[in-house]
């Protein structure tokens, strides 16, 4: 036993020590999760107390304040974007996918799923029994009637798991006991042993790669998680751009609309006067009337469209939507415009294709769910075999106690019965039954097999055929996203081009509906034309501008489109995910300019400005 006590102290440092070799502390990323308030003996409790997890909170961040100047909100793209990163509802429950794959990972550290723990466990039995038992047999029951014994039990041991499939458990068992017989040689009796058992399986259940693969699963899915993390700014940030572009161009369309009016209140001045001369007809009063309040029916609903988009923008900016007081009210003023550029950047189809089939995050997803599908399969492969395992126990008993010289009576003829001398090693009190634990070799052991072999196998054949088909799925949806990501991108190039082409035909025609009133005008002035004809000419150019700014809006939207289908939404707006993912970005605020810019008419060339990189790539 001498020879195996530095084997046994190694052990029980490596049970002690093995949580050190699969603890991993959880990261800072996303909500952070703490002990709610710390003590002096936080260090010894801290594994058998909840994680705190902080309330949520639908405050905003401070941004909005330094943009929000006489009730308007002078709201850039990069500020647009940037509220929604720091204050979106959807991005920050993705934000708690993090501690949630962390908690996922944990529990893959604590155990292989399949019963064994890697967690070493502290067990503990500590009772005292006092039994009395009648007695019908006077010579055996040492002269009592009744035989009465208190029993104390306190045993101890470490259980542990290892990643190769097997158990340890060390245990160190402690029986005492006292007893009213005289026949007992020990007066208080104590038993005692150390023993170590093992079990190890060798075909079923045995390996690393089976035992470690939820491991590997967990790791794969935090990855997973920054994935998914990805996809959800790509959708919000495709939402909030989109959003803000759509209200850039409500804004032109009410300027548009505006312009209309001004220009039909103008006819209609002119005609009321000439009527007031004798000049002019009665009839071309009522159509430049008529004229006026189309045009007031068309800035209404532009101003309604503008109003309508203003709440959808502050929703997704803000994590308490309209509730916000400070939001509530303040109207939004967009600081950026749309730009269409001179000359479109071209860019090989293959290029194009290459940069989206690298960066969007859909298709990295399914192919780590090919992976883990491929490492569950392992364990489902190795379910298949037959049982096989190896057990074995090594102990060192420990008996003895206190020689009992309560005088041994022999009950039918009164007299004292000589006690016979036990061996002189097993005498002494509860130290000497630890000399003899750890200091006599008195070694038991035992090793064995067992083997259970299922004769038809179909539950383990069942499951092997249904993971196996779905690793097949898995790969079938990896070439379906790489086949949609394709077809995203052929699509995104092509609304490139036709909204390009949309807008300079529209741009175009806006400039000649222009010459022509202008012209038309001009016949009006000197008797050449009618009122009806210029109203005509009138809603000619309307309409012309307002196709102009759908043109301007579709360019913005396809831009868009193009950075979804390429995956590069993110970084062609400059966003660091890490900066996300604490809620809090570096970028400041954009300064407000001291006089809006002028709203874009159409016809005219853009303003471009620094915010409007998204559509004038």
């Amino acid at each position: 036993m001498k020879q195996l006590k530095p084997f046994i102290a190694l052990l029980c440092v490596l049970l002690i020590a093995a949580p050190g070799m699969y603890s991993q502390q959880l990261n800072d990323r996303g909500p952070s999760l703490s002990d709610q308030q710390a003590h002096w003996y936080s260090g010894f409790t801290k594994n058998y107390r909840t994680r705190y997890i902080p309330p949520i909170s639908v405050s905003n961040s401070g941004r909005a304040d330094s943009l929000i100047r006489a009730g308007n909100l002078y709201l850039s793209l990069a500020d647009a974007i940037a509220m929604a990163l720091e204050n979106n509802i959807d991005v920050e429950v993705s934000r708690y996918g993090y501690p949630l794959a962390d908690a996922s990972l944990l529990s893959a550290q604590a155990s292989n799923g399949a019963g064994v723990s890697y967690d070493p466990a502290f067990t503990s039995t500590v009772n005292w029994a006092r039994n009395a038992q009648i007695q019908t047999n006077s010579v055996t029951a040492g002269g009592q009637s009744v035989n009465t014994t208190d029993i104390g039990t306190r045993n101890f041991g470490i259980q542990q798991g290892f990643a190769t499939g097997g158990t340890a458990t060390l245990g160190f068992n402690n029986n005492s006991s006292t007893t009213n017989n005289t026949n007992a040689i020990f007066l208080p009796s104590y038993n005692s042993g150390l023993s170590l058992q093992a079990n190890q399986p060798l075909l079923q259940g045995f390996g690393l790669a089976i035992n470690t693969r939820n491991l590997r699963v967990a790791k794969n899915n935090i990855r997973l998680t920054d994935y998914q993390f990805e996809q959800q700014l790509n959708t919000t940030l495709n939402t909030v751009i989109s959003t803000y572009w759509n209200l850039v161009s409500s804004a032109l369309a009410v300027d548009v609309a505006q312009q209309t009016l001004d220009e039909a209140n103008r006819l209609l001045s002119d005609n009321k006067k000439q009527l007031d001369i004798g000049t002019m007809a009665p009839l071309d009063v009522l159509q430049a009337q008529q004229q006026v309040s189309t045009s007031e029916t068309n800035l209404i609903t532009a101003q309604t469209a503008v109003e309508q988009l203003e709440v959808n923008l502050k929703n997704l900016i803000s994590r308490n939507g309209l509730a916000n007081p400070s939001l509530a009210d303040v109207h939004i003023i967009p600081t950026d415009r749309i730009t269409v550029p001179a000359v479109e950047p071209i860019q090989p189809v293959q290029d194009v294709v290459a940069r989206a089939l690298d960066h969007r995050p859909e298709l990295a997803q399914q192919r780590l769910q090919v992976e883990n599908s491929k490492i569950n399969l392992t364990g489902t492969r190795n379910a298949m075999l037959p049982q096989l395992n190896v057990v074995g126990n090594v102990s060192n008993p420990g008996a003895g106690g206190i020689f009992n010289t309560t005088p041994q009576i022999n009950p039918l003829t009164g007299q004292i019965i000589p006690r016979t001398q036990p061996n002189p090693d097993l005498i002494g009190g509860y130290g000497n039954i630890l000399r003899q634990v750890f200091g006599v070799p008195t070694v038991n052991y035992q090793i064995g097999f067992t083997l259970t072999v299922p004769l038809r196998n179909r539950a383990a054949q069942a499951a092997f055929i249904q993971q196996d088909l779905q690793l097949r799925q898995s790969e079938l949806n990896v070439q379906k996203e790489v086949n949609q990501i394709r077809m995203d991108v052929q699509n995104a190039l092509i609304a490139v081009k036709n909204a390009r082409a949309r807008y300079q035909s529209a741009s175009t025609a806006s400039a000649v509906a222009q010459q022509v009133l202008d012209a038309e005008q001009k016949k009006y002035e000197l008797g050449a034309s009618t009122s009806y004809a210029v109203v005509q000419h009138q809603v000619d150019l309307a309409n012309a501008r307002q196709t102009e700014v759908s043109a301007i809006a579709a360019y913005a939207q396809a831009k868009l489109q193009l950075d979804q289908a390429t995956g590069t939404i993110l970084e062609n707006n400059n966003i660091v995910i890490d900066e996300v993912k604490n809620g809090r970005l570096s970028k400041t605020p954009s300064p407000i300019p001291d006089v809006a810019p002028p709203t874009t008419t159409p016809g005219r060339a853009a303003v471009t400005t620094p915010g409007a990189a998204t559509a004038a790539r």
